[in-house]
């Protein structure tokens, strides 16, 4: 696990110690849906480059959060899912999907790709 520091001076620190940044707290959006092969994350995170997915899923299995899984006992195909504790981030990932999505209109920005701003896109995590 990640080295942590020995105190923190609010709770909230040291959650976000877990889930801070941009792309760890969307990764763990897409694997609350379902387990996802690392292609398919690439596919979903388009604005994110290797290097930095790579770095985040290492990041997350340090922190206890994702674990890599064999596909059907095959060694070499791996899916990322949630652990247990990764599991417990469900209510907060619901609630921070749900208060994203009820912030896009009132600050009129479109959330999804770029191609259908009307037309819920496929695959997209449910709140």
């Amino acid at each position: 696990m990640k080295r942590l520091k020995a105190r923190y001076g609010c709770p909230v620190e040291l959650a976000l110690e877990f889930v801070g940044g941009k792309w760890k707290a969307v990764i763990l959006a897409w694997l609350k849906e379902s387990p996802h092969r690392y292609a398919e994350l690439r596919a979903r995170l388009p604005g994110v480059s290797d290097k930095v997915l790579t770095e985040k899923l290492k990041d997350l299995e340090l922190l206890g959060l994702v674990e890599k899984a064999a596909i059907n006992g095959s060694g070499s195909a791996v899916v990322y899912r949630l652990t247990e504790r990764g599991e417990g981030l469900r209510p907060v990932l619901d609630a921070l999907y749900a208060w994203g999505g009820a912030l896009g209109p009132e600050l009129s920005v479109i959330i999804g790709p770029g191609d259908s701003p009307t037309k819920k896109p496929a695959g997209e995590p449910a709140g």
